[in-house]
């Protein structure tokens, strides 16, 4: 059954990560270490909804957990009402959730062309590939020529597009970006953002855009959780948190956003 507009797609409740480092003493355990302190959030259908935070912040344990490629030590995560933490069966997860990671050469099989890297997710979920890997590669930018070619023969950019595009290829509906224009240029990272807009709108997607910079996040999301040693310490319409933000270490990220005074 569809869900309407509004109704939470992913929620959190009271997560708590707590990591072990390795012992250093046969007698003491490896120091632990609280990754994320009781973390609560609710994500709308239909929603683009911004995690902010600088590196340690624990914004990327958060979305290993909502991506159930990690388990609480503690809490509850919601996906479309059923509950992941916990259960095995993670298949309905992985059918309408995917992700576009930070580092598209990394992510991207070098010894695979790009018609079998984007028709990947298909082939696995045995849907039917047909003409959806030219149709998707028109989507994101690229020519149908570009299906025979290997991820090396790209730029930065275009690989962060073919990764886009086997995002999309199983129709999910949410889309959760990890980091995605962190590694490019500052001249293609634009281009990419309003790609992401522009395929979230015509889509009807979810999005969950996970970043260190509130700047990016703000381009295109329309709500914010901004994170700190673990913990979400303030969040709201990102355009509020961005012209009166509330918590001291907010105010520390927006004074980190690059700006041309000085330079001019």
């Amino acid at each position: 059954m569809a869900m309407p507009a509004g109704t939470p797609v992913i929620e959190a409740r009271d997560l708590t990560r707590v990591y072990r480092r390795p012992r250093t003493s046969l007698t003491r355990p490896g120091e632990a270490v609280h990754a994320l302190k009781g973390v609560s959030l609710s994500v709308a259908r239909g929603e683009r909804y911004g995690i902010v935070g600088e590196s340690g912040s624990g914004k990327s344990t958060l979305l290993r957990l909502l991506c159930g490629l990690d388990r609480p030590t503690s809490g509850s995560i919601r996906f479309a009402g059923q509950e992941i933490v916990g259960r095995r069966d993670l298949r309905f997860l992985r059918n309408d959730l995917q992700i576009v990671f930070q580092d598209p050469m990394s992510s991207l099989d070098p010894r695979m062309r790009v018609r079998d890297i984007v028709a990947e997710p298909l082939v696995a979920q045995r849907l039917p590939v047909g003409t959806r890997v030219a149709e998707l590669l028109d989507e994101v930018g690229l020519p149908a020529a570009a299906a025979e070619r290997y991820p090396h023969q790209f730029s930065g950019g275009q690989r962060q597009r073919i990764a886009i595009a086997r995002a999309l290829a199983p129709a999910p509906k949410v889309l959760v970006a990890d980091e995605a224009v962190s590694a490019l240029d500052v001249s293609v990272r634009g281009q990419i953002l309003n790609l992401l807009a522009d395929l979230i709108d015509a889509h009807g997607l979810t999005l969950v855009f996970v970043s260190h910079d509130l700047s990016v996040v703000r381009h295109v999301c329309e709500s914010v959780a901004v994170m700190s040693e673990g913990e979400i310490v303030e969040s709201g319409a990102v355009d509020e948190v961005w012209a009166e933000p509330k918590h001291p270490y907010t105010r520390t990220l927006l004074r980190a956003v690059p700006t041309l005074e000085g330079l001019l």
